[in-house]
């Protein structure tokens, strides 16, 4: 049977989760539709789930339509947890991206589009709630077309929509009012097609059109949407169709070689580590080893999502996703085998926020910093950030939501009472120039073991950071290049000014030591001091995250609007006034974001609703603002000596 790894997007409030239950209902999985306002759906199991209606974690049911094995995978809509959602998507065959008809197009709904996209995943749309008040088919259709970078094709019909007795009709290819609009769709990328709507229209049956359009959709050339209800199953049935014959599969083959990859974990009762396992090639069972990237790791349990239901399993083959024990060094993104989908850059920004964590009680400062660091393991764009000196915990997130997400499992599954103190803006720092570092083995100040030489030089904007090395790798023992390359990175987390520094590559330009003195220890306490000294002599430029915005509000308060940007020093790209609505858009510093927001409604009436999502980072002006470090500060070398000899001494 084919496989077909789907995913469920939308921005939140959509009606995602409802369509994956009624879809759920449909294929006889479950006998029971839940509802997320009663908080009793099959995918949202976290309390704080049912208890806010979104999702937060992605979530996975199996079944089969047709000749299909779908894996479908429910994930969050709200923008706090986009981090969630970057783990599914390269797992992913085909999506379903939903939209309200009411809502219509959404910041959310424009962030996935452009991912899906760059990531090459075929999808189709599913415009929902058109028996809510207010619902408009016809323009959410239009604005398909002109704020997102697609080909919709309207294949549904919607009757009476905004009514509670609102139909859908499905549309037939070869008959109008499908036709003509199919064909033109279909056209722009078939030129035998085209020919042939000219001048031969007979030859364009109901079968060719359809094979057309499949191959097309998975292609990602056109993008079909249906309509519907998914709390009453109008329409749905259409889109299951849909989803079993024209998004793509997938053959895979159960005996070749294992190759797979870990895209989220989780603890058990007992706390052992639990990883989501997608497997594209090969037979993983129960008591086997898995090489992963920290090393072989034996499987000890196996529970196979199948069928609507998890069971235990002593195995589980290509195509299926299953919940392995035993892999205690597991992280997630891990590829296991060759797996070419494990290790892609990240498809969304990192957490733009930072904020100080404190246990209520002195006693459960340990446990703070072990709960988190768990949060951290399953969720890895959650940063941990610790001052050993003042024992302060920090940690970055994507929204206010997820600070409270964070809160609440803190004190549901560790039973820890937890403050959060007020989020401030994370920065970076980005390179000036080129410089360099060298220290010498028996070389004075250098009290190590080691000669260490770096060289930093800036990358392009978005390359992220690298690192490569310009001397004779037989010359010493291969851990102590790993040993350098994994402080490099690790030091790179606090530049100059205590912030990030992104963008950035470092060449190893000199090594040597001492045999059998020298340990990876000299090379890993070296190396920061000899970074530093480079960082310092090519010095660094603090950037702040900038944010684009769409803002809409009604025409009557634009005035105001446009003092309220001015003074948070918004750089306008675009402005229209139409159908008596202001919209705007340009971009302004993320620090800015919350406080507009706050007075947005005050200066709208209510009717103003603003779509922000993560730009670029540019230069600040001002003083530099420093971060306060964690750990011995290499910038200033002799205390980092006399911190790192008090270490040893005390060990």
């Amino acid at each position: 049977m084919r496989t077909l790894n789907l995913g469920i997007l939308a921005h939140v409030d959509a009606g995602k989760t409802s369509l994956t239950e009624r879809l759920l209902f449909d294929a006889g999985v479950i006998d029971k539709l839940g509802s997320v306002d009663t908080g009793n759906t099959q995918t949202d199991t976290l309390e704080l789930e049912r208890q806010r209606g979104i999702t937060i974690r992605a979530a996975v049911v199996s079944f089969t339509i047709g000749d299909k094995i779908v894996n479908l995978i429910d994930t969050p809509g709200h923008p706090d947890f986009i981090a969630e959602v970057e783990r599914v998507l390269a797992l992913l065959d085909a999506a379903v991206v939903v939209v309200s008809a009411v809502e219509g197009v959404q910041a959310q709904t424009r962030v996935l589009v452009r991912a899906l996209r760059r990531l090459g995943v075929p999808f189709i749309f599913f415009v929902n709630k058109v028996d809510r008040l207010g619902a408009r088919y016809e323009d959410v259709l239009k604005a398909l077309a002109a704020q997102l970078p697609v080909r919709p094709i309207a294949v549904s019909s919607v009757i009476d929509p905004g009514n509670r007795l609102a139909r859908v009709e499905a549309l037939a290819p070869g008959c109008e009012p499908l036709f003509t609009p199919l064909c033109e769709a279909l056209a722009e990328n078939d030129e035998a097609l085209l020919d042939d709507y000219v001048l031969a229209l007979d030859r364009l049956t109901a079968d060719r059109l359809g094979r057309c359009l499949t191959d097309q959709v998975a292609s990602g050339l056109v993008h079909p949407v249906f309509a519907g209800a998914a709390t009453i199953g109008v329409g749905v049935p259409a889109l299951t169709s849909a989803i079993a014959t024209i998004l793509p599969g997938r053959r895979l083959d159960p005996d070749g070689p294992i190759a797979g990859t870990i895209f989220k974990i989780e603890r058990g009762w007992g706390g052992e580590k639990l990883a989501y396992m997608y497997l594209t090639s090969g037979t993983v069972r129960v008591r086997q080893y898995l090489d992963l990237p920290k090393g072989p790791d034996r499987v000890t349990a196996i529970d196979v999502f199948e069928a609507g239901r998890v069971h235990g399993a002593a195995s589980f083959r290509a195509g299926q996703i299953a919940r392995v024990s035993g892999l205690a060094g597991a992280r997630i993104g891990d590829a296991v085998g060759d797996d070419l989908l494990a290790g892609g850059r990240p498809q969304f920004a990192p957490p733009s926020l930072e904020t100080r964590v404190l246990a209520r009680s002195i006693a459960d400062k340990a446990a703070l910093w072990l709960a988190l660091n768990q949060m951290a393991e399953q969720d890895p764009l959650i940063n941990l950030r610790r001052d050993d000196d003042a024992e302060e915990v920090f940690v970055s997130l994507y929204g206010e939501v997820q600070k409270e997400v964070v809160q609440s499992t803190l004190l549901t599954d560790f039973g820890i009472e937890a403050r959060f103190e007020e989020s401030t803006v994370i920065l970076v720092e980005r390179l000036v120039g080129t410089g360099e570092g060298l220290q010498i083995l028996f070389k004075e100040p250098n009290p190590f073991l080691a000669t260490v030489g770096l060289r930093v030089e800036p990358r392009r904007e978005g390359a992220g950071n690298s690192f490569a090395l310009e001397v004779d790798v037989g010359q010493m023992p291969a851990s102590f290049y790993r040993a350098v390359e994994e402080t490099v990175f690790e030091t790179l987390k606090q530049g100059i000014f205590g912030w990030q520094v992104i963008d950035c590559h470092v060449a190893m330009t000199a090594a040597r030591h001492s045999s059998p003195a020298s340990t990876a220890a000299d090379f890993r306490q070296l190396t920061p001091w000899v970074l530093a000294d480079a960082l310092s002599a090519a010095q660094t430029v603090l950037c702040e995250p900038i944010d684009r915005f769409h803002l809409e509000a009604p025409a009557e308060s634009l005035s105001g609007l446009l003092t309220l940007l001015a003074k948070s020093a918004a750089t306008m790209t675009d402005s229209v006034i139409a159908d008596g609505m202001a919209r705007l858009e340009g971009t302004m510093a993320s620090a800015m974001i919350q406080s507009v927001q706050q007075q947005l409604p005050g200066l709208t009436s209510g009717a103003g609703t603003m779509e922000t999502s993560f730009d670029r980072y540019a230069p600040m002006a001002g003083p530099p603002r420093s971060r306060q470090r964690s750990g011995p500060d290499p910038f200033k070398p002799v205390e980092y000596l006399l911190r790192l000899q008090s270490t040893r001494a005390s060990a």
